[in-house]
């Protein structure tokens, strides 16, 4: 191979273990070229585990190359459903991320309290006839149209804090 500029090489789209690519190691200020191979690159990956509902995946940066789980399904990422049949619920911290089913033929008053903490997310599903309202304890709740309540029976409406105690409402909404 004739000297190449790195940018004028072709890609090579999945580098075998023992493959070597180049690395400049610039630390000291003086840039020296090294290698490394795909292997050695590879073990230094970050491992992220997700704890599932039937034990720990890990997953290493080598195992995603290309996204694709030929048909395989991931499991342990459903929503956890969290079923309401009162006609008064006020969320928990435990139910982010969750789907709170909300069933009664009369309606159902929300309470969205302080301290959930940013980033907090849940959504609804009105089961029943009771037509369920979204009320606020010491937190804001917005909404583009000023909604305050799911629209009807099998709508289904999410709530998210994108600040301290302040909510967005969106969904299948009604005033």
């Amino acid at each position: 191979m004739a000297n190449k500029k790195i940018t004028e090489l072709t890609d090579l789209p999945s580098p075998a273990g023992a493959d070597i690519l180049a690395i400049v190691d610039d630390v000291a200020g003086t840039a020296t070229t090294k290698k490394v191979t795909a292997t050695n690159l590879m073990s230094l990956a970050p491992v992220q585990s997700v704890a599932g509902q039937t034990g720990t995946v890990t997953v290493s940066a080598g195992d995603l190359t290309d996204g694709n789980f030929d048909g395989t399904s991931i499991s342990g990422f459903d929503a956890t459903i969290n079923d309401q049949t009162g006609t008064a619920y006020t969320l928990l911290a435990s139910d982010n991320g969750k789907v709170v089913v909300l069933d009664n033929a009369s309606a159902v008053t929300v309470t969205v309290p302080s301290g959930l903490g940013a980033g907090f997310n849940c959504s609804f599903v009105q089961k029943g006839a009771g037509q369920v309202t979204f009320s606020a304890s010491s937190t804001t709740i917005n909404n583009r149209q000023s909604h305050t309540k799911i629209n009807a029976q099998y709508g289904v409406a999410s709530i998210v804090a994108y600040a301290a105690d302040t909510f967005v409402l969106a969904g299948d909404t009604a005033s």
